[in-house]
């Protein structure tokens, strides 16, 4: 098993439950998350950027 330190960015939704889903799912895709942050906000684009430590089976 490995960690990963990965950033992604996500589209913002009007509904903060969808947008937990949707942080969720994507950092899936990479592995599985031990732990995430959203660490900016652009509010022109309507995009979140995600720090994320994930895991990986070697």
């Amino acid at each position: 098993m490995t960690t990963h330190f990965i950033t992604a960015e996500i589209n913002l939704q009007e509904n903060p439950v969808k947008l937990n889903k949707e942080i969720e799912t994507r950092l899936e895709q990479s592995g599985k998350p031990l732990r995430w942050a959203v660490t900016k906000v652009d509010r022109e684009q309507q995009t979140a950027t995600v720090e994320a430590v994930v895991t990986r089976e070697s």
